[in-house]
C-alpha cells in the first residue's frame, strides 16, 4: 500500500475539517437536486469537469462529492498569502492562464498518479450564460490534454443555480436556496482520439447532463 504523503495527510486532514465546519451553512441554507451522486464515489484518479457560473459552485461540489478534490485555481488569487494558504491547505494550487504552466501540469500529472480527483473548470474562470458551456460557450483545451497525458478519465459535472448565494438572505436557515448538481458518466479517453473528437464528447455530456437537471428543476439558472 503507498504511504500517503506529508502533503496528502495536512490535505486531507484541512479539507475534511473545512467541510465539517462549513456545511452546516449550505446544509441549512439550501435544498439542492443532487442527480447520480453515486458517480462522483467512482474510485481511483480522475479530473472533475465542472461549467462555472459562481464561485459558490467550488463549495457546492465539494459538498456534494464524497471524493476529496485538489481544485486548480488561479495564480492571482494565490498572491494574497492568507488566501493562498488556505487554498493550498484545502489541496488546490495554482495556474498561470498567461503562459504554459509545465510546473502545474507536473502537480496535476502527480495528483492523479497518486489516484487523486482533479477539479477543473474547462471554462477557465467564472461565465455569464451568455458564454457558459452550457449555451455553446467556449472551453480551454487544458482539460483534454491532461486527460491524454494522465490517461484518465474525465467527469462532467452541471451545476446550477449557485448565484443565488450571491444574495445575503439566501444564507438565513430556512432552505429557500435551490441549486442542482448532475454528475456524468466519465469520458474514457480512446486510443488515438484527437482532442476535438474528445471536446465535443465533453460538450455533449454537458448539454445532456444539463437538460436533465433542468428536466428536475426547470425554474432554476
Amino acid at each position: 500500500m503507498r504511504r500517503a504523503s506529508r502533503y496528502q495527510t495536512v490535505s486531507n486532514w484541512f479539507y475534511n475539517l473545512v467541510w465539517c465546519a462549513c456545511w452546516p451553512a449550505f446544509g441549512v441554507s439550501s435544498s439542492p437536486i443532487v442527480l447520480h451522486r453515486e458517480r462522483g464515489r467512482r474510485p481511483g484518479a480522475y479530473l472533475l469537469a465542472a461549467n462555472h457560473l459562481s464561485p459558490l459552485d467550488v463549495p457546492c461540489i465539494m459538498k456534494e462529492t464524497h471524493r476529496q478534490i485538489d481544485f486548480i485555481s488561479i495564480v492571482e488569487v494565490f498572491r494574497n498569502p492568507l488566501i493562498g494558504w488556505f487554498y493550498g491547505h484545502m489541496g488546490a494550487f495554482p495556474l498561470d492562464r498567461g503562459r504554459v504552466d509545465t510546473g502545474t501540469t507536473r502537480t496535476i500529472l502527480d495528483r492523479l498518479k497518486h489516484g487523486r480527483v482533479v477539479g477543473i473548470f474547462p471554462e477557465g474562470s467564472v461565465q455569464t450564460d451568455e458564454t457558459s458551456v452550457l449555451y455553446g460557450g467556449r472551453m480551454k483545451p487544458g482539460v483534454f490534454r491532461i486527460a491524454k497525458l494522465a490517461n484518465v478519465p474525465i467527469m462532467p459535472v452541471v451545476i446550477i443555480g449557485t448565484r443565488a448565494y450571491h444574495r445575503l438572505w439566501s444564507w438565513l436557515p430556512v432552505r429557500r436556496v435551490r441549486y442542482g448538481v448532475n454528475f456524468g458518466e466519465p469520458i474514457e479517453v480512446r486510443e488515438g482520439e484527437d482532442l476535438p473528437a474528445l471536446e465535443a464528447r465533453l460538450r455533449e455530456a454537458f448539454r445532456a447532463l444539463h437538460e436533465e437537471l433542468k428536466g428536475a428543476m426547470p425554474n432554476v439558472r
